[in-house]
């Protein structure tokens, strides 16, 4: 008898300890958020400023990996109007983010929050003692321009009307940042680039400023797509970029306000 009432004891113990034990971890469990991501199409001379917007914005949303694309304004335009999935559109002209307006495309009106000039992009030193616009129809001297449907390619173009200034670049360049690399690389004399991008590149290459280029600044609008997969993240980026820690970035950048 004293045997079976310690056994029936010893059971009694075990149910005991196994239904605490299973309190234990029945208590709620904090879960964290789910990962987002959010996809912003830019033109490619916003790449530094909006690197670095991207990462704070990632710091303050736990969870969030922002996944940038930088190109060309028109052919970003263009992926967008053919069904590429994005979720904020920044440009680097109003003509390209026409291109996705004219698409009913954006969720709302585009923002404008930044302005840039273009600039003479040179080898250190200068060794072609670039000094004028009219300098790069030089004969001796190798230019490389964007391609006419890039923002920067159409700024360049009307520069040269209203100069009478013709230009015979070695070659037009899909974007600003390939123009910049073959100026850095030495395959070009000069190339014309935004002054932000020659303030990116620092020691690399040397800047030439013209008068004429204020003939031909450019707006940066930003939108939200219509069809955006993080819509209210793509709201929190705009905001960020069009309010004061935006502005500030870009004006270190060089980029003037809007």
């Amino acid at each position: 008898m004293r045997i079976r009432a310690l056994a029936a004891i010893g059971a009694a113990s075990a149910l005991l300890l196994t239904a605490c034990a299973s309190g234990a971890t029945a208590a709620p469990a904090t879960q964290a958020a789910a990962p987002q991501t959010l996809t912003v199409l830019a033109a490619a001379s916003l790449t530094e400023t909006f690197n670095a917007l991207g990462k704070q914005f990632e710091t303050d949303h736990p969870g969030v990996s922002v996944k940038f694309n930088y190109a060309g304004s028109s052919d970003l335009a263009q992926q967008i109007v053919n069904g590429a999935p994005a979720d904020v559109f920044a440009a680097a002209s109003d003509a390209t983010m026409k291109t996705v307006t004219d698409a009913d495309l954006t969720a709302a009106k585009p923002v404008t929050f930044a302005k840039n000039v273009l600039q003479i992009a040179t080898p250190p030193g200068n060794p072609k003692k670039i000094a004028t616009f009219a300098d790069l129809a030089k004969p001796d001297v190798k230019v490389v321009v964007c391609a006419p449907q890039v923002p920067c390619g159409a700024a360049e173009q009307k520069i040269e009307k209203a100069t009478g200034t013709a230009l015979k670049p070695v070659s037009q360049e899909s974007d600003v940042k390939s123009v910049l690399s073959k100026v850095e690389t030495g395959d070009a004399d000069a190339g014309l680039v935004y002054v932000t991008d020659v303030n990116s590149a620092g020691d690399k290459v040397q800047g030439v400023n013209f008068p004429e280029a204020s003939q031909a600044s450019t707006n940066y609008p930003i939108a939200v797509l219509k069809n955006a997969p993080a819509g209210d993240l793509a709201n929190q980026f705009l905001t960020t970029v069009t309010g004061e820690q935006g502005l500030k970035a870009l004006e270190q950048a060089g980029f003037a306000k809007p």
